[in-house]
């Protein structure tokens, strides 16, 4: 057990340090200056000197491998540095933001299960041909709508033509419906079509057979024999929609006008205030890999066939 949890706790370490040494690689490449973008405008009346040492001042002009020495290290201290558009801590405006995009990427994470259980427990269970054809064609579609685009219609249907959910001062709760239905639809197609999957496979399965044998109903076999079997091929593909979960809550957040990391990455892009985005790439990073390591040390667990292998037994 312990080999096993240290060689995948250092796996993600691994994959921690590439992504943000990555991220850094690319964000240094790109061209412009988010100093200059801020600073260089005449209104501002600053001269070439001042500008000169407001670079040295964030340290713009130090080689490339002192900066990236210098941003490991403050990683490391849990210290994202300063915002140059708003002179703020990274870490500041990370919290303001961070918790809107959590609440939003927990819903849809919710609601995506919830409509993937239901659409493969419908087609498990329909006892017509054509109604299981039709619900097994449903991820299809799903996965195949940009989810910019499906924000859209949900707001021209919902908002405009219905009228059931203002997009202008919405509530509090009212304001997570539409959004949290635009991440979530993309999202479950993926697990329904694995889900879906895998639940015919085992259904082909002996021991299935001799429950349906002993008199066990269609829906008793598919929520004690089957489910439980299928879920593991499930739940790795739910750690790898992780990074499309964040990227979908962030394009969500772009066209709700809701406050988050998304608008915060948009404000970044714009002004190429590479602090924000090297902790932006750091948190989806982390995030992706603290719930990929939580499916692998949870997989032994829910496979007894597995604990040997992994060691959780030992």
């Amino acid at each position: 057990m312990d080999r096993y949890l240290t060689v995948r706790f250092g796996q993600a370490l691994i994959v921690l340090w590439a992504a943000f040494t990555l991220s850094f690689v690319l964000l240094q490449a790109l061209p412009g200056d988010a100093i200059l973008i801020k600073f260089q405008n005449p209104d501002l009346g600053l001269s070439a000197d001042q500008i000169a040492q407001l670079r040295l001042s964030y340290g713009a002009d130090t080689p490339v491998l002192t900066q990236y020495v210098h941003a490991v290290v403050s990683l490391l201290h849990g210290d994202f540095g300063l915002s140059v558009q708003t002179g703020l801590p990274v870490s500041d405006l990370l919290s303001e933001n961070l918790p809107s995009t959590l609440l939003l990427a927990l819903l849809g994470l919710i609601v995506a299960t919830i409509l993937a259980f239901v659409l493969a427990a419908l087609s498990f269970l329909s006892p017509f041909s054509g109604l299981r054809a039709a619900l097994q064609s449903l991820p299809s579609l799903f996965i195949s709508v940009p989810t910019f685009w499906l924000g859209i219609v949900l707001i021209q249907i919902f908002s405009f033509q219905l009228g059931w959910i203002p997009v202008i001062n919405p509530g509090p709760w009212q304001g997570l419906i539409l959004p949290t239905l635009t991440l979530a639809l993309p999202i479950s197609a993926p697990l329904a079509q694995i889900l879906m999957r895998s639940i015919d496979q085992v259904q082909t399965q002996p021991f299935v057979a001799v429950a349906r044998a002993k008199g066990a109903s269609r829906a008793g076999v598919l929520w004690r024999h089957v489910l439980g079997n299928a879920l593991l091929p499930t739940l790795t593909v739910a750690g790898l929609l992780l990074g499309e979960l964040i990227a979908g809550a962030l394009i969500t957040e772009t066209v709700f006008g809701r406050s988050g990391l998304g608008q915060l990455t948009q404000e970044a892009v714009n002004t190429q205030d590479s602090s924000v985005l090297q902790a932006i790439v750091v948190i989806s990073a982390s995030a992706f890999v603290v719930i990929n390591l939580a499916i692998d040390l949870l997989y032994p667990l829910l496979d007894p066939r597995l604990k040997n292998s992994t060691g959780v037994t030992s």
